[in-house]
């Protein structure tokens, strides 16, 4: 049960970095939107956590397949999916010359993102708080039956 729990704890984590790149990368294109930011600055500080977040999205697919935990690859897997194929299609990073014409299109993009990342924030949250008490009621359990023989 304790590796179940450090599972769980390592996606906590995770979806938390991933929330935060992505809230990050709406901050960025709307201050772009808005003219705070110049396109130039705008495009790199979204593409250095795009790679970073489609790492943690892919190892948690994976980490998930590997522990048999098959709910949880099946509401990974559409965004595992758009993520791979943006990449290979080598339309994952914004690019400044077009940063304008697809402002809309990449905040609708990174606004779902965030639902599905708040979703699962959530639902990570859950089995995190389920396993750490379920842990604890079976270790109160055994020390019970230790000490009464």
């Amino acid at each position: 049960m304790e590796w179940e729990l450090m599972l769980w704890l390592l996606s906590f984590f995770s979806v938390a970095a991933a929330l935060g790149f992505v809230i990050y990368q709406l901050m960025c294109l709307s201050d772009l939107e808005l003219d705070y930011i110049n396109p130039f600055d705008s495009a790199s500080s979204i593409n250095k956590f795009v790679l970073p977040e489609f790492i943690i999205q892919g190892s948690l697919a994976g980490l998930y397949l590997l522990t048999g935990h098959w709910i949880m690859v099946l509401i990974n897997a559409p965004m595992t999916y758009y993520n791979v194929n943006l990449f290979l299609k080598r339309q994952h990073l914004v690019d400044v010359t077009e940063i304008f014409n697809v402002l809309g299109k990449e905040k609708k993009h990174r606004l779902i993102k965030l639902g599905f990342y708040v979703l699962m924030f959530f639902i990570v949250i859950y089995r995190l708080v389920y396993t750490a008490v379920v842990s604890i009621i079976e270790g109160d359990n055994v020390g019970s039956h230790v000490e009464s023989f």
